[in-house]
């Protein structure tokens, strides 16, 4: 009994794996073609080959400076056109082992391509005088098995009067020179003469303000009065205001936004309210019927 049973386990075992195999999707493709074509062959020329599923080319193909090659396919998967998540034709050196890979464009429908120059390819592949293997390689999310196979090899044939492209020294990553930031210089006061041409057009500004002050009214000999009434506010506020001309001075000739603010925070708040009380003298005066 216990050699029948493993006789029926082993069975269903392999039955089972059977099963999962037939029904196990694969990637593949199909309708692809292998065109090599320069500038001169025009429209329909150079060499055309068709690349099968599984299989590779016999000979291989060339590839000369000028030309340009193009791998036209569409990727199923399961029998059915699909896009996948990565589709590629690699390039391969057997005996050096280095590579590198060129995507397919591939559209919703399946329908892919790749085109290559030589000039796309490394110069570490094209010196080598020996065939390139070149491989499709298709591949997305899922169970479904990817496809890698050897389609045909690459024969680059070079221009011997060409210059050699030297291959770019690798970027290395280590201790670099030291950085001198330079910052932006300050900025300059205006020239000399346009603050001469305002200060000259202030200082004019002044006996038309003294003129309007007398015919609004302004009586000097009030100044004594109110000095006596209130001398503190009023000598506080006119040196307030003293003092804020000359912040302002000297944040134009030498002091920065730093320096200047602090200060004139401070002023600004000390002629406020020496202001109000030098105001409230003069409404005094104003309700008592001096003029």
């Amino acid at each position: 009994m216990t050699a029948f049973r493993h006789l029926v386990v082993n069975f269903l075992t392999i039955a089972l794996f059977l099963l999962v195999q037939c029904n196990a999707k694969t990637w593949g493709f199909e309708d692809a073609t292998l065109s090599i074509s320069g500038k001169k062959d025009g429209v329909g020329g150079g060499l055309k080959e068709k690349i099968s599923e599984g299989r590779s080319l016999a000979n291989p193909v060339s590839l000369k400076p000028s030309e340009t090659l193009k791998v036209l396919l569409t990727v199923k998967e399961d029998k059915r056109p699909r896009r996948p998540h990565q589709a590629f034709l690699t390039i391969e050196d057997s005996k050096t082992k280095l590579d590198t890979s060129f995507p397919f464009v591939v559209k919703e429908n399946g329908k892919g391509k790749v085109e290559l120059a030589q000039k796309d390819i490394p110069v570490q592949l094209l010196a080598t005088s020996r065939p390139l293997a070149a491989s499709i390689v298709i591949a997305s999310f899922g169970t479904s098995t990817p496809y890698l196979h050897h389609a045909f090899d690459l024969k680059i044939e070079t221009d011997p009067s060409a210059p050699f492209r030297s291959p770019q020294e690798p970027l290395r990553y280590g201790k670099l020179p030291e950085i001198h930031h330079v910052f932006k210089a300050d900025p300059k006061n205006p020239p000399k003469i346009i603050t001469l041409v305002f200060t000259a057009a202030v200082i004019a500004a002044l006996p038309a303000l003294f003129i309007a002050w007398v015919s609004l009214g302004a009586n000097i000999n009030h100044t004594t009065r109110a000095f006596k009434s209130s001398p503190i506010s009023h000598a506080i506020f006119f040196s307030s205001v003293l003092a804020m001309e000359g912040i302002f001075f000297m944040y134009y000739t030498s002091w920065n936004l730093f320096q200047t603010l602090p200060g004139a925070a401070v002023v600004g708040l000390i002629t406020f309210l020496s202001g109000s009380r030098a105001l409230r003298e003069v409404q005094g005066r104003r309700l008592a019927g001096l003029r």
